[in-house]
């Protein structure tokens, strides 16, 4: 086969070098444009959908007058018992609909057909099929119903009671919603009888119409049809080439009743008497391919040449099994007969005759530049460098390429926000435009330089990876009206809406907080963060009378016991931070070259966990961190660094792991990257036997080994360390309550790091009030992919061809099982089904010594496959394994299901999930419910999200205890905790929690006399607009405000004034709170500034400040400031109150040094 495509490809290659992305866009414009002078098409072969997607919008932008079209393959695999995509199916009719339409018009525009090598190499429906196949609706116009709804239902659409998808219709009395996949949004007809009144596109979502419409076509969304006449095409070619005898086939059965059948896409073939290729509909098309394409095609044809023979060999195995009494078909799966490949794709000889004519753009550059461009700058150099100023370079660089310059943004708003910054710095000449491009190009007429050239990453994306881990549940647990808040001053109200008030000219958006007795309290929205939640026991609290004396003297009372229990119920966190620590510091460049073998590039979450642990270690005390994140997120490489750190600074560390494998998968990890170091890195479990065990004991006796990886073993008393620094302990709530003990123990006199995927409610309750310190991990990877996930019915088939694809590429496989009595018949099941894999089979019936060497077994690679019970749900690091199979998934729960499928997907390869269930048994709803939702939620990530929310605000009694659960009821969840950390920091620090301030209270108020909302025409929900708030009132610099922004204007459009007015203000106060400004007043003629506390916060400095200014300032006795300033607008205001701000947050902060 591939010699056939390279014989043909090596006779006339033909390539255009330098095109490298975006340039080639504009190659393939230029071509459309000489084509269609001929009256001809260009068709482009991308590798994949991906790449359609971005030359799609590159092309809109670089040649908007080029009428482009895709035309997609299948999204799911060859001879699979599923059907492609509605959408999917909907557009590729749609394409060859359009593609027949083309060659009727007599005005010829430049046009250019997108494509892929799978959809390419896939037989179509022909022609004559689809001519004629449209359905035009006009306002004013007539429509027979009936004739209608037998057009809809006979072309593919599904009937539903609301329009949500692609491909559905709905009928409501005189009212019909449908949507084409053709277009964007659905569509409504409002119809008097059988008069079309009118026509109106609506919101999915909302159900809103919107713009009125004159006329609409409907196309199919079928590749194939219902009517007798195919039907009986059908009927008569299945029985031609599988023969009479089609009992208990339920495909046959299904289309000889004109019902559709999952999968039947497979057949498409014996719908009709032959099919076409794509090139059928464009005979005299040019076409051009990516590079790479003709190798694409030959391993797509491999493909499906293999499992066209393994559904051979099964379909030969279930009739030799179907002749056996009492076969279980949940083990075998249902009737499959599948067809030629030939039948339903091109042949290799033919897929050469098409591809040999193509041209290939090559991005780099070759022996005749016909593409004429290269790749662009990168300014990685410059911002590598301390003092670089990358805009500086940047300017020099635009006005050395003395040619047209754009700068591609990722969306609008970076765009918006770049653009600030490059005019803030300094920077004109280019224009700016939304392209998605990584790397920019220089062409003779034209240089693109993209945002991540500049800045290194996506400022739309950084904003959104930067979204602190920290606060993440804060978007979560936003407010709602009638919720229960706490006021720092002011006790206990219910949240009753968003107020606008009108201050003078301005308006403000505030919180409407009603008190007992009606009283009403309205808290500006950039100072929500004064407000907390109550939490969910809200039914035993009472609302606070506003300025009465009850909440001060619940608060002060709640203090005073917080301080009290410092050293009871605080004594392992608060004690152990005041007491001294080794500093555990070890060189810089040492430490990079260690750093620099970890061979993933670190997400921002990670760094910043490592970041944390370092300063720990560093910083004096001993470290009671807790690093929590979803499985894979790479919470070993934190626990490797911390260790390298610590045993190169002379102390010993033992990491502690709740299983024999556990402490194999660490030694072998530790062992490959301590590698080279000087460092002895040893394992103390079941595993090692006595004299190696002897050895390692008085290793750690005499201090000859560094780094120990260990089970309980490590707690026996017996162990002693010559100097032990750091303690890991991995998954800790898996441990008895003998060895977390003897944990307890350990820590209070050295640094202990706790790593964790499954955190217990109590320890992240504790961790996120400050207790212990916490850092998590909630971005996956880099080049991490989600995991591919199916929902079936059982199927020899798929299950064979799943488990050789990982065996064939490497890998291994697991295959769980929801009860042990399964076992045994799904082993031998499997041993006949693939005999080509070594299975092993593993469940928690065996003792525990025989259950770890199975498992050891498959870790080592001695077999294929672990079939096994969910007792893989925790514990189990095996990148190799990436592809996983449940049988009989309907039995297993959500929370299961989430974190047996987290074993799987741990490297870089995609990983595949195939959730099977019992073809012959009816799925009851919340079985069917819970794996639609497994198969959705691939958002990497999302189980931890759901654990923290879980164990978030249920009432959170015991936090430290029941004797706090009535304090919690006092204050509210938000605020004790906020206390509960005051009341730790106060210990630490040594003094009195009553005179310690109350940071959380301290909110600056600021008056510019201008408009602070998000408008109602802007963000329409309630909820959202609160989530927004909320979410601003966490922020803490002025790159997450930018960022913020951006996404602002990514999802509701263009920043209206008062949103704008509301980032200053956010602006403007993170500055007051740097220069300890409590109040700032302005208006035309100048502004009046308030200190916290009325203490400024470096007098001295402040005073040569106000007096090097000769009258503009005063400094008055009270310790306010007053600027006298001519402020001609609410702009200039701002913009002066903001310079004003960073003059003060400077003063301060030179104080502070």
């Amino acid at each position: 086969m591939e010699q056939a495509i390279q014989q043909e490809t090596e006779e006339a290659p033909k390539f255009l070098f330098g095109a490298p992305e975006g340039q080639d866009a504009r190659i393939l414009a230029a071509h459309a444009e000489a084509l269609a002078k001929e009256r001809r098409v260009l068709v482009h072969v991308a590798l994949d959908d991906a790449r359609v997607a971005t030359l799609k919008d590159l092309l809109a932008f670089f040649a908007p007058k080029v009428e482009v079209l895709e035309f997609p393959a299948w999204d799911c695999l060859p001879y699979d018992r599923v059907s492609p995509g509605h959408d999917i199916v909907g557009r590729r009719v749609h394409a060859l609909c359009t593609l027949l339409a083309w060659k009727e018009e007599q005005k010829y525009l430049p046009r250019i057909v997108l494509t892929t090598v799978n959809a390419l190499l896939q037989r179509v429906t022909p022609r004559r099929s689809l001519e004629n196949s449209s359905f035009l609706i006009q306002a004013g116009g007539k429509l027979d119903m009936a004739a209608f709804q037998t057009y809809l239902a006979g072309n593919g659409y599904l009937r539903t009671e609301t329009v949500r998808e692609a491909g559905e219709f709905a009928v409501r009395g005189g009212i019909v919603d449908l949507f084409s996949p053709s277009e964007d949004i659905p569509v409504r007809i409002d119809l008097f009888g059988d008069e079309v009144e009118s026509l109106r596109s609506f919101d999915a979502v909302t159900q809103r119409t919107q713009a009125k419409l004159e006329r609409f076509s409907l196309r199919p969304v079928t590749e194939f049809f219902l009517d007798e006449a195919h039907i009986r095409t059908f009927r008569a070619g299945y029985r031609n080439a599988f023969g009479t005898q089609q009992k208990d086939d339920p495909l046959y059965e299904a289309v000889s009743e004109g019902r559709r059948y999952n999968g039947m896409e497979h057949w498409l073939p014996l719908f009709f008497d032959g099919l076409e290729s794509l090139s059928d509909y464009l005979p005299e098309a040019a076409m051009t391919q990516d590079q790479h394409v003709a190798r694409s095609a030959s391993e797509r044809l491999s493909q499906i040449q293999d499992f066209y023979e393994a559904r051979k060999t099964l379909e030969a195995a279930a009739a030799c099994k179907g002749k056996k009494k009492g076969a279980d078909v949940s083990l075998t799966g249902a009737v499959y007969h599948p067809l030629a490949p030939e039948k339903l794709y091109l042949k290799a000889e033919e897929w050469a005759g098409i591809s040999t004519q193509a041209e290939t753009l090559m991005p780099f550059s070759g022996p005749e530049e016909e593409g004429g461009a290269s790749r662009g700058r990168d300014f990685a150099d410059i911002r590598a460098l301390p003092e670089g100023d990358v805009f500086a370079a940047l300017k020099d660089h635009i006005s050395s390429l003395q040619r047209k310059t754009l700068i591609a943004c990722y969306s609008e708003g970076s765009k918006e926000r770049l653009k600030g910054m490059l005019d803030h710095a300094g920077v004109s000449g280019p224009a700016l435009c939304v392209l998605p491009l990584e790397h920019g190009f220089v062409a003779p007429d034209l240089a693109v330089i993209t945002e991540a050239d500049i800045l290194g990453d996506r400022l739309s994306r950084r904003s959104a990876r930067r979204k602190k881990a920290d606060n993440f549940l804060t978007e979560v647990s936003s407010l709602d009206v009638g919720d229960l808040v706490v006021h720092i001053d002011h006790g206990v109200g219910r949240f009753d809406g968003l107020e606008t008030l009108a201050v003078g000219r301005a308006v403000h958006d505030c919180l409407k907080i009603t008190y007992a007795g009606q009283d009403r309290l309205f808290v500006p929205v950039e100072n929500i963060e004064v407000l907390t939640r109550f939490g969910s026991d809200e039914g035993a609290a009472q609302l606070d009378r506003l300025g009465g004396a009850g909440w001060q003297a619940r608060k002060a009372k709640v203090k005073k016991d917080l301080m009290a229990m410092a050293d009871g119920l605080l004594e392992i966190a608060a004690a152990r931070q005041l007491r001294e620590g080794e500093k555990l510091d070890v060189d810089k460049d040492m430490y990079e070259r260690f750093a620099a073998r970890f061979p993933y590039q670190e997400t921002e979450d990670q760094q910043r966990s490592i970041n944390d642990v370092l300063a720990d270690l560093s910083g004096g005390r001993p470290m009671d961190r807790l690093v929590c994140g979803d499985v894979g997120f790479g919470k070993t490489e934190v626990a490797l660094r911390a260790a390298y750190v610590a045993a190169m600074a002379g102390v010993q560390v033992a990491l502690a792991v709740p299983t024999t494998l556990l402490a194999r998968q660490h030694f072998a990890g530790f062992m490959q990257r301590f590698a080279g170091t000087g460092l002895r890195v040893a394992q103390l479990s079941r595993m090692v036997n006595a004299k190696d065990a002897r050895a390692v004991k008085e290793g750690l006796a005499d201090g000859r080994v560094n780094i120990v990886i260990g089970t309980h073993a490590l707690f026996a008393k017996e162990i002693k360390f010559a100097h032990l620094g750091l303690v890991i302990v991995d998954e800790e709530q898996r441990f008895g309550v003998k060895q977390k003990e003897r944990l307890k123990e350990l820590r209070s006199d050295v640094h202990v790091l706790t790593l964790t995927a499954t955190p217990i409610p109590r320890t992240l309750q504790m961790s996120l009030s400050g207790v212990k310190d916490m850092s998590l991990i909630t971005t996956p990877p880099v080049d991490r992919l989600a995991i591919r996930t199916f929902v079936l019915p059982f199927d020899d088939m798929v299950i064979r061809e799943a488990l050789l694809r990982e065996h064939y590429r490497g890998g291994q496989s697991f295959y769980v099982c929801p009860r042990v009595k399964d076992i045994h018949d799904v082993e031998a099941q499997l041993k006949e089904l693939v005999p080509e894999v070594k299975v092993i089979a593993a469940h928690g019936q065996m003792s525990p010594r025989d259950l770890e060497d199975r498992m050891s077994a498959f870790y080592d690679g001695q077999y294929d496959v672990l079939l096994a019970t969910n007792i893989i749900e925790s514990g189990i690091d095996i990148p190799t394994a990436n592809t996983m199979v449940v049988h009989r998934a309907d039995l297993f729960g959500l929370a299961q299901l989430y974190q047996i499928r987290g074993r799987i997907g741990r490297s870089k390869m995609r990983a595949y999930a195939y959730l099977t269930y019992d073809p012959a048994k009816i799925l009851s709803a919340q079985a069917q419910k819970r794996l639609e939702v497994i198969e959705t939620l691939d958002t990497l990530g999302a189980g931890f999200q759901l654990a923290s929310h879980d164990m978030d605000i249920r009432g959170a009694g015991n936090l430290l205890g029941e004797a706090q659960s009535g304090h919690i009821r006092e204050v509210g969840v938000e605020l004790y905790q906020q206390m509960l950390e005051e009341a730790v920091s106060a210990a630490k620090a040594g003094v009195d929690l009553t005179d310690a301030p109350e940071e959380g209270g301290w909110s600056p108020q600021i008056n510019v006399g201008t408009s602070v909302l998000i408008p109602e025409n802007y963000v329409e929900d309630l909820g959202i607009r609160m989530s927004l708030y909320r979410r601003l009132g966490g922020v803490e610099t002025k790159e997450e405000i930018e960022g913020f922004a951006a996404e602002l204007i990514d999802r509701f459009g263009k920043l209206p004034e008062e949103v704008e007015n509301l980032l200053d203000i956010a602006q403007i106060k993170q500055l007051c709170r740097a220069a300890g400004v409590d109040k700032v007043e302005a208006g035309p003629k100048g502004a009046v500034v308030s200190f916290y506390r009325d203490t400024p916060p470096n007098v001295p400095g402040l005073m040569k400040w106000v007096n090097s200014y000769s009258g503009s300032f005063k400094l008055r006795h009270d310790q306010k400031i007053v600027a006298v300033r001519e402020w001609g607008s609410a702009r200039e205001r701002v913009g002066g109150v903001k310079s004003l701000m960073r003059d003060l947050a400077e003063l301060a902060k030179t104080g502070d040094a």
